[in-house]
Formats: C-alpha cells, structure tokens, sequence
C-alpha cells in the first residue's frame, strides 16, 4: 500500500500535484443548516429572532467573529465565552445524530485515494465537531486533519493551510485548496494555494489562481492535477 509520504513523492515527480486539502462544512457535508439552526434556534431562546440575511455574514466561521457578530445584532445579553460554547454544544448535538453528505464528496475522496494523492481535511470547527462528523466520512480517508481549535488563527487567517502542508512536508503554491465560502477561500489563498471555490451559502467570485464551480460532481483527479503548474524539468 502507498504511503502518504510516498505518495506525495511520486506526484512531484509527475504532475507537481503535491496534497489537496479540503473545507468540511458545506464542502464535504451539508452542515451548515446545523449551524444556523444552531445558532438561530439558541438566540431565539433568549428571545431574538435572527433575520435570515444574517446567514450569509456568519457562514464559514471563524466562531468567535461569529459570536461577535450575533451578539452585536441580536443585543442579546450574554458574553462571548458563554454564547459561543452554547452554539458549539447545540451543534454537536445535531451532527451526533448524523450528517448529509455532499453529492459527490466521497467520490472524490476515494478517487484521490486511489490516485495516491495526500488528502486533508482542514475544518474551522473545533477537534471534538470534526471527529464526529469523521465518522460520517471515514477517518481513514485522510492523511489527517486540522481541528480550527488546533491552531493560532483559523481562517480566513493562511494558519490552518500552511499547518496542513507543513505537515505533509509540501509547498502550499503545490496544494489545491476546495472551500465552499469565502472565509476559506480566503484562508486558502493567503496560503498561496490554488483555490477550488464550490459555494454554498454565499456567492464566490472568480480571480486568479481561482476555479469556481458550482458542485463538488464537477472535481476531479485531472482538473485538481491541471490546477498545478508542472516544475521546470519535470513532465506529465
């Protein structure tokens, strides 16, 4: 069986595809209904009714900006260290109970498998949240996983990504990120990884160094390995 470091390898030496390295919510799975039913169900118990606008400001984390910015709208009294365990703990209610998986996300995860590419999950939610929905996806489909509760700045702070290829022992320029909101994307591009956008709460625009599509049915081994320039000297 190839190693992930072996793995890795072997793509420099053919395509310069180094690692891919992926968003979970609302790129893997379709958990970010969780999170609003969370964090809008919790505000109505304190007697606030989030207007539904306010979804597209919060997707994508990272917590403690969206504790911030709930509490600021709602004018809930509450303090940050209490609200955002609250969300935290209402979340990881309703993803023990199990989680959809997004159309095509376990194809591709298994194809990159096969292919031997390196495969991350690089999540702004916290250790305890991934480890649950990893039994949805299967751990065993990751060389492993960076927790947003693991590192100094999550996103859309570069830390998390930079952690993820440092980690692997390859070059951010040779990784390809796929997010689904523009907190992450900005994470990933901060990086100085190409960027694989799939929205789904919030548009996304294109830019350079940026493929925007609109499922995750739509990625590929050969489109991510087309993402990364060959290295002088080296050929397909």
């Amino acid at each position: 069986m190839t190693t992930f470091a072996t793995a890795a390898a072997l793509d420099r030496e053919s395509t310069g595809l180094q690692a891919v390295l992926l968003d979970m919510d609302g790129t893997l799975v379709d958990t970010e209904d969780f999170w609003w039913e969370a964090e809008s169900g919790l505000l109505a118990e304190l007697g606030h009714r989030l207007d539904p606008a306010e979804r597209q400001v919060v997707v994508g984390g990272p917590m403690n900006r969206v504790v911030a910015h709930l509490l600021a709208v709602s004018g809930v009294e509450i303090s940050p260290e209490e609200f955002g365990p609250m969300i935290n703990e209402r979340f990881a209610e309703l993803v023990g109970r199990g989680v959809p998986v997004l159309p095509g996300a376990l194809e591709l995860l298994d194809e990159l498998a096969a292919a031997g590419i390196p495969t991350v999950l690089v999540s702004a939610s916290h250790r305890r949240i991934i480890d649950l929905v990893l039994r949805t996806l299967g751990a065993h489909r990751f060389a492993f996983s960076v927790a947003g509760d693991e590192v100094a700045r999550t996103k859309p702070h570069p830390d998390p990504y930079l952690a993820a290829a440092a980690r692997l022992g390859a070059d951010p320029a040779r990784c390809v990120v796929v997010e689904d909101s523009p907190t992450g994307v900005a994470s990933g591009e901060a990086a100085g990884c190409r960027m694989v956008a799939v929205p789904s709460v919030t548009p996304i625009g294109p830019a350079p160094g940026r493929t925007v599509l609109a499922s995750l049915q739509q990625v590929d081994v050969a489109l991510l390995r087309r993402l990364v320039p060959v290295p002088d000297g080296l050929s397909e």
